[in-house]
């Protein structure tokens, strides 16, 4: 059962470039404290990459903020020109890989997203590891791929995104992205192996599932990730809700969301929506980092699992 200990960090037009929301927390363990990794707004509603830093004892004390983006948004026409999520985190042999999702909106659809990859020896400034994505979509994939959580795992690089497969009219002559989780592999973290294997599977055809976060305990694979439906999901009855799945291989999963133990709260900055989670292993702690309403317009919410 994860106990909520509530909303732990809000923007609050701190700088220009975090003028509000902490989109996306994507969290690693460093020797003297957690950093989450975030998506803040700027003055032109684009997302730029930031940070903080907590406690690791205590990770409702905010030890450092970000005093500048990570890295800049992407050269004019690039996949990522128009904003930049971070979505998941790791180190290996002293460099740290974050892969992340860009943002380029488009005409027909609100926007186009493609999965890039920064690399960084301090954790502070980052660089691009291509200026183009590395996991794009292709002609099993046509329409974007997105939310990618990368471990490294019996000498694999692990990949789990999701990966559009259409879009639905919703109002207004406006559309809605269809997307589920897939599963990749790698040998060197930068080039990826696909075939179009699909692991949490919609319960519907306007069901979608998003942003995982995996750990593997006791040969067990275990993912965190959220679900909505496509009508009214912003502020409303299908707004994303927090998912659990477990597999024994990391490529076949069960659901069994009734056990996340974590639901929205009667009132407050989760009280519509609870979504993007990100979990990790302190000490003898397991910590959910996630978002609430308004896909964490109101800041970075915490729960601490209790067995």
């Amino acid at each position: 059962m994860w106990e909520n200990k509530g909303l732990i960090f809000k923007p609050n037009n701190q700088w220009d470039w975090l003028k509000s929301h902490a989109n996306v927390p994507t969290a690693i363990e460093l020797d003297n404290c957690i950093r989450v990794y975030f998506a803040s707004r700027n003055n032109d509603g684009k997302s730029i990459p930031v940070f903080i830093d907590l406690d690791k004892d205590d990770p409702t004390k905010v030890l450092n903020v970000a005093e500048k983006p990570i890295i800049e948004l992407g050269e004019i026409g690039t996949f990522d020109d128009a904003g930049i999520n971070a979505c998941s985190v790791l180190k290996k042999d002293g460099i740290f890989y974050l892969y992340y999702v860009g943002w380029m909106p488009t005409v027909s659809v609100p926007y186009r997203n493609s999965i890039g990859l920064l690399t960084s020896e301090d954790g502070i400034n980052f660089k691009r590891i291509h200026q183009g994505p590395i996991v794009d979509r292709t002609k099993d994939e046509p329409f974007f791929t997105a939310s990618p959580y990368v471990m490294i795992d019996e000498d694999k690089w692990k990949m789990w995104y999701a990966s559009g497969h259409g879009f639905v009219s919703v109002k207004d002559n406006t559309y809605s992205p269809l997307y589920h989780l897939k599963y990749a592999e790698s040998d060197d973290g930068i080039n990826w192996k696909r075939n179009n294997i699909s692991c949490i599977i919609p319960r519907d055809k306007y069901e979608c599932t998003a942003r995982p976060s995996v750990i593997k305990e006791d040969g067990i694979y275990k993912m965190w990730y959220c679900y909505r439906g496509s009508f009214d999901y912003r502020d409303g009855k299908d707004s994303y809700q927090i998912g659990y799945a477990d597999s024994t291989d990391g490529v076949s999963w069960v659901r069994k969301d009734n056990e996340v133990g974590l639901n929205t709260s009667p009132c407050g900055f989760d009280s519509e929506m609870a979504t993007y989670p990100s979990v990790i292993d302190v000490k003898n702690n397991r910590y959910m980092f996630y978002n609430g309403n308004g896909f964490g317009v109101d800041g970075i919410g915490l729960a601490i699992y209790k067995k």
